[in-house]
């Protein structure tokens, strides 16, 4: 039977890159794993093929002869030895690098991972994302012990665990495979305790509320985040602590929206400083400015104010102020206002009153044009 082309099994292209190749295969090899295929022939010689595929590809000199000749570089010895099938006796390396823990192991004397990372929200008022600001937060944490200084131990005497003899991981044979997992007796320390500690139950970490202070930069926006090393959950055993991540929320603003760099907002003007024209001061971030409304302004017409917006921190130069006019309808009328209003309002008779409505008399038009089509 014909063999299958390399990348074709993998989906992925000829010029993929490394990164690319090893995250084909991490799917290839999730899916048709044995584990969770068990007995399914058809699964485990998909699985076999993605193996091959991948050991070919993710060796540069394979994988250059292997663009040169096919499959035929590995027949009779043509790749000087180092077939595909060469390295089959020891896949533990390629699982080690590729999935990590995915399926229960890790690499051999790896011991026990660092401390989990933590993700905290904070909200901000747009003035603060914008300006940068320090505040103090709370979050809930495991932290090392104090008592036995986080080694879990009464006494702080720690013996090298019998089972896997303080590697922290143990080999498992299932089929042709052989895992690694964390050792089930000491929980993938290495070590072990013989008496522990009253505060924490040998567990080397308790759980307290850390209160920190985060520095936020200015010009930040909804979804960005900020890294503190260090200062996630303690790891067991007095390994590493793990990260904390502050993820930054922006509360919607009574005035502005940001969009980007950019930052809109609505001009509520009179009729009458539409029709005749005014200065209009409008609020910025940094304070006041003003815009002039031309004569005859209609409602939505945008202006914008540069370098009025929002100075991010991946940006060089402010973003832009756009302001819309909008067109307020006078409510609670005088009965003096009234009666100006309709004396304003007889003006506007005959053919004459076009001309001061020129989107009306637009729809006006369009009106009739459709009924006609309509009727005709």
């Amino acid at each position: 039977m014909q063999k299958r082309d390399y990348y074709e099994i993998l989906g992925v292209a000829r010029n993929a890159s490394d990164e690319e190749l090893k995250k084909a295969y991490r799917r290839c090899a999730m899916k048709y794993h044995p584990d969770r295929n068990p007995g399914d022939a058809a699964a485990l010689e998909a699985f076999k093929e993605c193996k091959e595929a991948y050991e070919v590809l993710s060796e540069p000199s394979k994988r250059r002869l292997y663009d040169a000749h096919g499959h035929a570089a590995f027949e009779q010895g043509m790749g000087g030895g180092g077939g595909p099938g060469a390295g089959f006796g020891d896949m533990g390396d390629i699982f080690g690098d590729i999935f990590g823990n995915i399926f229960g192991g890790g690499g051999p004397g790896r011991g026990p991972r660092r401390g989990a990372d933590i993700g905290y929200v904070m909200e901000l008022d747009l003035e603060d994302a914008v300006a940068g600001i320090e505040k103090r937060i709370e979050i809930p944490t495991l932290a090392p012990c104090e008592p036995c200084k986080g080694t879990g131990s009464e006494d702080g005497k720690l013996e090298t665990c019998a089972t896997c003899h303080g590697h922290g991981q143990v080999r498992m044979q299932r089929g042709i495979f052989t895992m690694q997992q964390p050792c089930p007796h000491c929980g993938g320390r290495g070590q072990t305790i013989s008496t522990p500690c009253a505060a924490c139950h040998g567990n080397g970490r308790v759980e307290e509320e850390k209160v920190l202070s985060v520095k936020i930069p200015a010009g930040v926006d909804s979804g960005d985040r900020i890294r503190l090393a260090g200062e996630g959950e303690a790891g067991p055993a007095g390994t590493a602590p793990g990260d904390l991540y502050v993820e930054v929320r922006v509360r919607p603003h009574d005035i502005f929206v940001r969009d980007g760099d950019d930052l809109h907002c609505d001009v509520p003007i009179r009729i009458s400083q539409a029709a005749l024209g005014d200065i209009v001061r409008v609020p910025t971030l940094g304070g006041e400015a003003e815009i002039r409304i031309p004569a005859e302004t209609q409602t939505g017409k945008v202006f914008r104010l540069r370098d009025k917006g929002v100075k991010s921190v991946r940006s060089r130069r402010p973003g832009d102020l756009y302001c819309k006019v909008v067109v307020e309808t006078p409510v609670n009328l005088t009965a003096e206002q009234r009666t100006l209003l309709e004396q304003f309002e007889a003006t506007f008779v005959g053919e004459g009153a076009r001309k001061h409505s020129p989107k009306s008399s637009t729809f006006i038009d369009g009106v009739k044009g459709f009924w006609d089509r309509m009727v005709s």
